[in-house]
C-alpha cells in the first residue's frame, strides 16, 4: 500500500518485476482527514505514462467532487473538480489556527438541512469513464498561461515516465511567465552526449502526449533534487530559487 505521494507507474512497475504475486493497494488522502479517505486495488497492467486511480471511499467517508465555480455535485465522467471529503475521520481542525480551520473545515453546501463540515482538501480530481476518482493535481499547481488553464501535474506524469529521469516537478514562474521543469536523470543520461540532448528527447516524449503550449520553457538538470522534512521533493526551495535568479 502506498500513500502520500503519487507513485509513478514506472515505479510500480519495477517493485511488480521483483514481488511477484504481491496485491497493490493505491492510497489517497490528506492528514486533515487522518489520513487516507480513498483507496483503489490495483486490478490491471498499467502502462509507465498512465496515471493510476485513486479509487473510491473508504467506509464511514463520502466524497464530494464540487465545482469550483457554484459548488455544485459533480457525478459525471472527465469533468474536473474539487476534491471535498465528509465522514467520522474528519479533523476538528487546526490547533489555534481559527482562520485556517474557517477556510479550509467549512458547511456543507449540499446539506441545508442541518449544518455538516466538509473538508476541501484543495486538490483537484475528476471520474474516470469506470467511475473510479483520479488525482489530477493541487489547485495551486494549476496555472493559466498562453490563455490555456495547464495542470502542473500532467507535464510531471509524462516527464516521471521517461526511463532515464528519476523524478521530475514542474514550477511556473510568475515574473516570467514561464514554465520551469526540475529534473533528475539517473545513470541512463550517459545515453546523452549532451545534458541539451537529453533535454531535446524530453520535449520529444511531451510532444507524443500533450500540445505544445503546456511544454515546459526552462529545463533546470538537479543530480538530486532537493527534499523537504518530510522527504517530498521541496517545491517551495525550487521555487525560492526562481526568485533569487529575478
Amino acid at each position: 500500500m502506498f500513500s502520500g505521494e503519487i507513485m509513478p507507474v514506472k515505479v510500480l512497475n519495477y517493485w511488480k518485476q521483483y514481488t511477484k504475486g504481491a496485491t497493490y493497494v493505491n492510497l489517497y488522502g490528506p492528514t486533515e482527514i487522518t489520513c487516507n479517505c480513498t483507496y483503489y486495488l490495483i486490478d490491471r497492467d498499467y502502462e509507465n505514462d498512465e496515471a493510476l486511480p485513486i479509487g473510491i471511499p473508504f467506509r464511514n467517508t463520502e466524497i464530494l467532487l464540487l465545482d469550483n465555480d457554484n459548488n455544485t455535485l459533480i457525478e459525471e465522467p472527465e469533468i474536473q473538480g474539487e476534491i471535498c471529503v465528509r465522514g467520522t475521520s474528519l479533523a476538528l481542525g487546526y490547533y489555534n489556527a481559527a482562520e485556517k480551520t474557517k477556510e479550509a473545515f467549512c458547511p456543507n453546501p449540499l446539506n441545508s438541512a442541518y449544518e455538516e463540515k466538509i473538508y476541501r482538501t484543495g486538490d483537484l480530481g475528476y471520474y474516470n469513464k469506470d467511475g473510479l476518482l483520479m488525482f489530477t493535481s493541487r489547485k495551486d499547481h494549476q496555472i493559466k498561461h498562453m490563455g490555456h488553464r495547464i495542470e502542473l501535474g500532467e507535464i510531471e506524469v509524462v516527464v516521471n515516465a521517461i526511463d532515464y529521469i528519476d523524478a521530475a516537478v514542474c514550477v511556473f514562474d510568475e515574473k516570467r511567465e514561464k514554465i520551469v521543469l526540475f529534473y533528475q536523470p539517473n545513470s541512463g543520461k550517459e545515453r546523452f552526449e549532451t545534458t541539451k540532448e537529453l533535454e531535446r528527447d524530453i520535449v520529444k516524449n511531451l510532444g507524443k502526449k500533450m500540445q505544445k503550449f503546456m511544454w515546459p520553457n526552462v529545463y533546470v538538470c538537479y543530480d538530486k533534487l532537493p527534499l523537504n522534512k518530510n522527504g517530498k521533493i521541496d517545491r517551495v526551495k525550487l521555487a525560492n530559487t526562481l526568485k533569487e535568479e529575478a
